[in-house]
């Protein structure tokens, strides 16, 4: 009994602690799910719903992987407004940002009259004092302002190349902007005229590097001429503009609808230019043309605001002045008109006085024919020499009473007539002067025209006939890089070789005249691109003989900068014993594999982004000259000549 009345507390104490154990675990469970469920909510509530939330006990754990660490803070921080801070686990991951791109490096380099500025971001590596140096070389004293930033990045590949092309250009281009980036230069320029805007496009885009794009926009501003002249003639030989000119697109258009209705035929030139008189010149001249067709022949000649109307001779009198008063009725304000009918010419016994200059084409010029004075004469002579030079002149002149008052004049002024000409001859008659031969100047007719009206009067009678040839032009005349380096073949032919001293990259003395002939011909070629590569045979170590080979493609090289050739955009490459031309088990083999060889540095098509330059790419883009011998450009071979066991061969067998 008393046993059982020990066992009944203990028991009541053992359920009781068993109760309270179970409560407590209920509780806590309660409170565990209660507090994720409340977290949970809140994050779900501000968007965060990338975020897990687990229960463990009274600790809330918010597990996942937040975008930022900015979210990641928002959560832990949410979370802490449902449940004590302390109660809540970061078991969150971040996401890992990308690395920090490399910036773009640009370069923009803005040159005027006022000097050079130079802005944008280039590498940390630029060594910015040889690049200031250079641009305030090209600056020639005037201001260089520096407004370039760094930063700490790898050079980006192209960004070299473009980089020393923009520079190397910056010398020809007085005023431009060009806009470097990695691989790619934009140039805008102006030219001083449009015949230096062809010959800058096209050294712009001879010298460009094979691994940079160039984008070009060259402009002229466009001559200033004055007077502003145009005349028009039609006579039997047809209509023809012996000068035209014009000051829009639009004026252009109705001057050459009124020619073309009058009788002309074929390609007609009227260039824009500045210094017209009033914006209704376009207006006047194709009145003027007009005019003259009604007419059926005769001349007009328009000179700033003063127009010359010319009737053919033998034009009956009435429809001449019925023309030439509707003209003048009808011009535009501030035109004036002079007409003027010509008699009919009677038949003269021995025809008219002439004074008749003709120019070679060796250059020698002979004057004959009638002056007024024999100081008249001297001075005929002494222009002559002026215009012509001092030698070649042969006088043929007679002093004759009864010419008429300007005849002095008009002698002088066929004289600096024919100095435009290349060769021709000018006569000269009391009524009209005829000038004809060539000229390497596609603007010679019209320039002749000018001065024989300044000199003359708008009245003035004379026929031009100037034939244009493209060979006595100095820019078209200029031979293309392909024809260059044909010259430069045939001067290697025929047993002729740029030859070296044995073993040496020292130029044989046999080789100067060579050379000589060469720099002759690539003096003429104006910044042709050329690689000039020097090769060997086979014997000796392969090492060895590919810098020997360097050494004489350099040697090469530096004779024709000796002889004043631009070489700027030459590189000379030696290629070893690489692609030979014969046997290099035979004496006379390896003789022709010792060589020097000249091809042209073409640039590589970029078929996904043209450049802008149109004028200049004329000739489609071809691949650069192989280098294993299978389509190189190469127009000669050259070498050296020795034996290959002379004594200055190495003990390694060296290609001599």
């Amino acid at each position: 009994m008393r046993l059982s009345q020990l066992m009944i507390p203990v028991l009541a104490f053992a359920l009781a602690a068993v109760a309270s154990g179970f409560g407590a675990r209920v509780a806590v469970s309660a409170v565990e799910t209660r507090s994720a469920e409340g977290v949970e909510a809140v994050l779900l509530r501000e968007g965060l719903v990338w975020a897990t939330v687990l229960g463990d006990g009274l600790q809330v754990i918010i597990e996942g992987e937040a975008p930022s660490e900015v979210h990641r803070f928002r959560a832990m921080t949410l979370a802490g407004t449902v449940v004590d801070a302390s109660r809540v686990i970061d078991n969150m991951a971040v996401t890992p940002t990308a690395g920090i791109a490399p910036p773009e490096f640009t370069m923009e380099i803005l040159r005027n009259d006022g000097g050079v500025s130079v802005i944008g971001l280039v590498p940390a590596a630029t060594d910015r004092d040889a690049l200031t140096a250079r641009i305030a070389s090209v600056a020639n004293g005037k201001q260089v302002t520096d407004l370039l930033e760094e930063a700490d990045y790898p050079v980006p590949e192209g960004w070299n190349d473009a980089r020393d092309y923009a520079l190397a250009m910056l010398s020809r281009l007085p005023r431009a902007k060009i806009s470097v980036s990695p691989g790619r230069v934009e140039i805008t320029a102006i030219a001083d005229s449009d015949n230096a805007r062809r010959v800058l496009e096209a050294e712009l885009a001879r010298r460009a590097p094979e691994t940079v794009r160039v984008a070009t926009s060259v402009s002229a501003p466009r001559p200033v001429i004055t007077p502003f002249t145009t005349r028009f003639i039609l006579d039997d030989n047809g209509a023809r503009f012996d000068v035209c000119v014009a000051d829009s697109p639009a004026a252009v258009s109705r001057i050459l609808s009124a020619a073309r209705a009058a009788g002309l035929e074929g390609k007609a030139d009227c260039p824009l230019a500045l210094g017209v008189p009033s914006s209704t010149w376009g207006a006047a001249v194709a009145q003027s043309i007009e005019a003259v067709a009604d007419l059926g022949g005769g001349t007009v000649t328009i000179s700033d605001a003063d127009i010359s109307l010319v009737g053919k001779p033998g034009t009956p009198q009435g429809l001449f002045d019925r023309i030439a008063g509707e003209l003048e009725n009808s011009l535009p304000d501030l035109f004036a008109l002079e007409a003027t009918l010509p008699p009919v010419p009677n038949a003269q016994a021995g025809g008219p006085p002439q004074f008749v200059a003709t120019l070679s084409p060796e250059g020698l010029v002979q004057l004959r024919g009638r002056v007024t004075d024999p100081l008249m004469n001297s001075a005929a002579e002494n222009y002559a020499r002026a215009r012509f030079g001092s030698a070649g002149i042969t006088m043929g002149t007679r002093v004759s009473e009864g010419l008429p008052p300007d005849w002095s004049v008009r002698v002088l002024a066929g004289i600096e007539a024919l100095s435009r000409l290349s060769n021709g001859a000018v006569v000269v008659e009391p009524e009209r002067i005829e000038i004809s031969g060539k000229a390497g100047s596609q603007q010679a007719e019209a320039e002749i025209s000018r001065l024989l009206i300044e000199k003359l009067g708008q009245g003035a009678r004379f026929d031009i006939s100037v034939e244009y040839v493209a060979s006595l032009d100095p820019i078209a005349a200029l031979p293309s890089p392909e024809e260059c380096i044909d010259q430069v073949l045939a001067v290697t032919t025929d047993g002729r070789k740029i030859t070296f001293d044995p073993g040496s990259a020292t130029l044989a003395a046999e080789a100067q005249v060579i050379m000589d002939d060469i720099a002759e011909i690539l003096r003429r070629c104006a910044d042709i691109r050329i690689e000039i590569a020097g090769y060997t045979d086979s014997q000796g170590r392969e090492e060895m003989n590919l810098n020997l080979s360097q050494q004489r493609a350099r040697a090469v090289l530096d004779a024709l900068r000796q002889r004043r050739v631009p070489v700027a955009s030459f590189r000379a490459v030696g290629y070893g014993e690489a692609d030979p031309i014969a046997d290099n088990g035979t004496e006379e083999g390896r003789e022709a594999n010792r060589r020097i060889e000249f091809s042209l540095i073409r640039p590589e098509p970029i078929p996904d982004e043209p450049t802008t330059l149109e004028e200049v790419a004329e000739d489609p883009p071809v691949d650069p000259p192989a280098q294993d011998g299978d389509g190189a450009a190469a127009v000669g071979e050259t070498g050296e000549t020795g034996d290959a066991t002379d004594s200055e061969t190495t003990t390694e067998g060296g290609s001599e």
